[in-house]
This record gives C-alpha cells, structure tokens and sequence, in this order.
C-alpha cells in the first residue's frame, strides 16, 4: 500500500487537529482563540466532508498528478464560493 499525499489530505489533517485542540483547549488569561459549539460542529463537518471528497476522487481518478489538480481547482472554488456567500 502506498501512501499518496493530497490537497484534501492536508486539509483533513489540518482541521481535525484545530478541531482537537479546540475541544481540549483551556482558557487562559493571554488567550484569545475561542470556538463556540457552532463552529466546532462546522469544523467537524468540514472534516467529514473533505475526507469522503478526497475518497470520491480517489477512486475516480488514478493517476496523482491528476488528482492534485482536480482536489486544487475544488479547494479553490469552494474558497470563492465561500467567500461570495458571505457578502
């Protein structure tokens, strides 16, 4: 088995440890990182969603270099789309 490395592979891996951190997390006094329970079910969803995404293109496409490109061009439209529906 090997391991292939991809954009939503890091993305998962990413949010799943801010999502751990942020459940394990004590307030201190200089500390101003604070999740309310919305945002960690958000980051919890986005986890799920990013990993069976990545799955998906797995099995769709084969070839890595392949894989990269589409998982990019998909974390890019989803930044844009994103950033439209907030304005």
């Amino acid at each position: 088995m090997k391991l292939r490395l991809t954009p939503l592979n890091i993305i998962t891996a990413l949010s799943f440890a801010l999502l751990v951190v942020s459940f394990f997390q004590t307030k201190t006094a200089g500390q101003h990182f604070d999740m309310t329970a919305f945002y960690k079910f958000l980051l919890g969803c986005l986890v799920v969603v990013s990993f069976v995404s990545d799955l998906i293109f797995r099995f769709t496409f084969k070839d890595l270099k392949r894989i990269w490109i589409v998982e990019l061009v998909f974390i890019a439209l989803t930044a844009i789309l994103i950033l439209i529906l907030q304005k």
